[in-house]
């Protein structure tokens, strides 16, 4: 299995569009056959801080995501959204 974790600081003048679209793209993800988990957080002490936890079966799978049409969306319309990026992945190992 590998995991993906991404933390996100959100511009505050954006937040629901920012909502919208990370929605769109967790359920998306969800229906990939190598997805195994896609969930969207939000930080209690600071409201435009968000986090993707994502989950996929191998390799290949965390793979194939990032070439699907929903991906395409999120990397074309988060820039100027999303002020700060910070990002975890690899194979569990515990």
């Amino acid at each position: 299995m590998v995991n993906v974790i991404v933390i996100l600081e959100i511009d505050p003048q954006r937040v629901d569009e920012f909502l919208s679209l990370a929605l769109e793209n967790a359920a998306a993800s969800r229906l990939e056959p190598g997805c195994l988990r896609f969930e969207v957080s939000r930080d209690t002490t600071n409201p435009y801080l968000f986090s993707l936890s994502e989950s996929y079966r191998d390799q290949a799978a965390m793979d194939a995501h990032y070439t699907t049409p929903h991906v395409a969306k999120w990397r074309a319309n988060s820039p100027g959204i999303v002020l700060n990026r910070w990002a975890a992945k690899g194979p569990v190992i515990g």
